[in-house]
């Protein structure tokens, strides 16, 4: 029996792996992402696919240990004074966008006739985002870090910081549940709130120490268990106090972000993290119960509609209240229309104490995870039908008609610092580029950009490159360097081009281009630190010099044969740190060698002698 139970157990595991290694790279290679991927292969596998599970709900426990320690990696990239600058976004647009739309949403649901009690606990649990849907597609698109996807990341925070309160409603709500004396609520809340400042003394106080003890000891499995004990211990104690476990483990992570053992905590977690995590979306796939959909089809998609595009709609409003931009504000709104994984355990509570039953807990239940395997497709759908943000030129002047007598083109970091020996000798200076947002930058420094693009013949026209002196591509993309190269040269061949090369292969283009100058952008830095180096180690600034030209020659002269040849030419100006085999017996010979025959003697008697008299 035991024998059977084990290779039972293996073969749901091989069956895990195997759906998730199959059905993700193909939807990723269909452009739908991982996660539907996950959900898709979940539902095949389970009660209402292959049947390989039959309990989705053990699994979904274990998985959502994937979302704690995502939430965990996420604190250990947020400083506490990071975390603190952004207290206005967590509980100002959080406030304001969990009201509204739970507002919105228990409106919704009375006017579908349900009761005041049913329709809040539908849209309560609705309201809160998924925290791992929402992390897994910023971070796919590397948006975690960048300041729109910082206020997606407050949003779910104070939405975590919620389930308190929301459950505390529940119970009031409940038939009875007025019983509940006010006390009761205030020992709920200051247990929440006590087990939050006794997470983040224990954060400030004993961590670090914790982890010096066992760096010390240098077995690195023990920090392993040690980092995997800090995050599920301290989403423990969150959770036995009513809060979230991803709660926890963010503010643990947040405690040591400023540790010397960030990275290597952040290591030791992220393969269980990700593994996890894939786990939780297979699960949830799994918990789509397809006979009360099927059963109650109308009511689930009316409301799976109804639901994400009021909740949409809400959190446009608010974005755009606190004047976020158009496609930034649309895209939140449908980046987290979905309903979330607590709203599995509100509904459950709402249906313990009576306020709904078991059915409509499914039905809810299904309306949650349908709305999160619709938001992949809305995203996708989204970037296709919605042209890219388009940027204002309010306040940007369009390049017509400038004068010049030195065209830059590109003002990045590059051609930020070419423009300044040319101001400081009041040589007349024109700048063009396409970004608007370093256009108005750039204002607010004293200089005057204007928006064009370089690779358009009509605006190198009107840019004033026939009349200029010289022309400066100092744009950073290499192709674009080499494009703008050919149509200045095709168009004004009498200008004097310098240009900005990206690598050796773009230089080697814009040479063939035509350009009279050509710079790789970290060559002569590169070069500079170097010979810093050499004098830091004590080598006279004279030798350090002859060393540095000595490497230019080099190059140079790589660079000529390679223009003759391709890039592979060249390599034997190079130095490297590998030294060339000298051929050596492997043993030294007992006897000195002979020839075998007068014309051989004839033949080494000269080299003989020569050996002899050097």
């Amino acid at each position: 029996m035991a024998a059977e139970a084990a290779g039972s157990d293996l073969t749901q595991i091989v069956a895990l792996l195997a759906a998730g290694v199959v059905a993700v790279p193909i939807f990723k290679r269909a452009g739908l992402g991982s996660i539907l991927g996950y959900l898709a292969a979940g539902l095949v596998i389970g009660p209402f696919g292959l049947r390989v599970f039959s309990d989705p709900q053990a699994i979904l426990h274990v998985a959502e240990l994937g979302v704690v320690m995502f939430l965990f990696i996420i604190g250990l990239e947020m400083q506490p004074s990071r975390l603190w600058s952004m207290r206005g976004e967590i509980f100002g647009l959080g406030t304001l966008q969990v009201g509204l739309c739970a507002a919105l949403l228990t409106l919704a649901g009375r006017l579908g006739g349900f009761s005041w009690p049913q329709s809040f606990v539908g849209g309560a649990g609705f309201v809160l985002t998924s925290t791992a849907i929402v992390m897994q597609l910023l971070e796919e698109r590397g948006d975690i870090a960048t300041p729109r996807g910082q206020r997606m990341v407050s949003i779910l925070l104070f939405e975590d910081l919620m389930i308190v309160p929301l459950l505390a409603l529940v119970a009031f709500l409940a038939p009875g549940g007025e019983e509940t004396s006010l006390s009761q609520r205030f020992a709920e809340v200051g247990i929440g709130v006590a087990a939050i400042a006794g997470l983040i003394l224990a954060g400030r106080y004993l961590l670090n120490p914790f982890f010096r003890i066992l760096a010390d000891a240098r077995a690195r499995e023990v920090m392993t268990a040690a980092a995997l004990l800090v995050v599920l211990g301290s989403a423990l104690a969150m959770q036995l106090s009513g809060l979230s476990m991803a709660m926890g483990a963010f503010l643990a992570g947040v405690m040591l972000s400023e540790s010397t053992f960030r990275h290597q905590l952040e290591a030791d977690i992220e393969p269980f993290r990700g593994i996890l995590l894939g786990l939780f979306f297979l699960a949830v796939g799994m918990s789509l119960d397809l006979r009360v959909v099927v059963e109650n089809w109308q009511l689930v998609g009316l409301y799976v509609v109804v639901y994400m595009v009021t909740k949409a709609c809400g959190i446009y409003v608010v974005a755009r209240l606190l004047r976020s931009r158009h496609q930034e504000a649309l895209e939140r709104a449908v980046l987290m229309a979905q309903g979330g994984e607590f709203a599995f355990v509100l509904y459950s509570a709402a249906a313990v104490v009576g306020i709904i039953d078991g059915r409509a807990n499914s039905i809810l239940t299904a309306i949650i995870i349908l709305s999160m395997v619709l938001t992949p497709l809305a995203m996708a759908a989204l970037r296709r039908l919605t042209p890219r943000d388009e940027q204002s030129l309010a306040e940007v002047d369009m390049a017509e008609g400038l004068t010049g007598s030195v065209l830059i083109i590109g003002f990045g970091r590059f051609g930020q610092i070419v423009s300044q020996p040319l101001l400081l000798r009041g040589v007349d200076v024109s700048i063009i580029d396409n970004d608007v947002e370093m256009i108005q930058a750039a204002a607010d420094f004293g200089f005057k950009v204007y928006y064009g693009d370089g690779t358009r013949l009509d605006i190198l026209h009107a840019a004033g490159a026939g009349r200029a002196r010289a022309v400066l591509i100092c744009v950073d993309k290499a192709e674009t360097a080499v494009r703008i190269a050919e149509l200045v040269k095709a168009e004004f061949p009498l200008v004097i081009l310098f240009a900005r090369a990206y690598d050796r292969g773009t230089a080697l283009q814009l040479i063939h281009a035509g350009a009279d100058y050509q710079l790789r952008e970290t060559f002569e830095s590169a070069l500079v630190f170097g010979g810093s180096t050499l004098e830091a180690l004590g080598v006279d600034p004279e030798e350090v010099a002859e060393v540095i030209e000595d490497v230019r020659r080099r190059d140079a002269a790589r660079l000529d044969l390679q223009l003759a040849g391709d890039i592979r030419d060249g390599r034997n100006f190079l130095k490297g740190n590998i030294a060339t085999p000298v051929p050596a017996p492997l043993a030294q010979p007992r006897h000195t060698g002979r020839a075998l025959s007068e014309e051989t003697a004839g033949m080494l008697r000269p080299q003989q002698n020569r050996t002899g008299a050097s």
